[in-house]
């Protein structure tokens, strides 16, 4: 999902778009090292290094890669979109706040 993602991120640059991660991984250092790897530009948070972590846990994520699309207002409006379905739904969500 790396490249469409860093895609998404490049495309909508001068929007008001931002994509967010969580990370399970074992380690902060662990973390860096995927972002260093996979060029993720965007911001991710480290969540303690389990499943079942804080972010997790207060967000009900049970399983990874779990993706929810947020409004201006900070409301779930999708939830698990993938490749261009994830891109129409941003798009959209855009076209509203213009």
């Amino acid at each position: 999902m790396y490249p469409h993602e860093r895609s998404l991120v490049q495309k909508l640059a001068d929007k008001p778009f931002a994509l967010v991660g969580v990370n399970s991984d074992e380690s902060p250092q662990r973390l860096r090292q995927a972002m260093e790897k996979n060029d993720i530009t965007w911001p991710s948070f480290f969540d303690g290094g389990m499943i079942g972590g804080p972010i997790a846990t207060r967000w009900r994520v049970t399983g990874w890669p779990t993706i929810y699309v947020l409004d201006a207002d900070g409301v779930i409006r999708a939830r698990d979109l993938r490749g261009e379905a994830l891109a129409e739904k941003v798009l959209e969500l855009l076209k509203e706040i213009e």
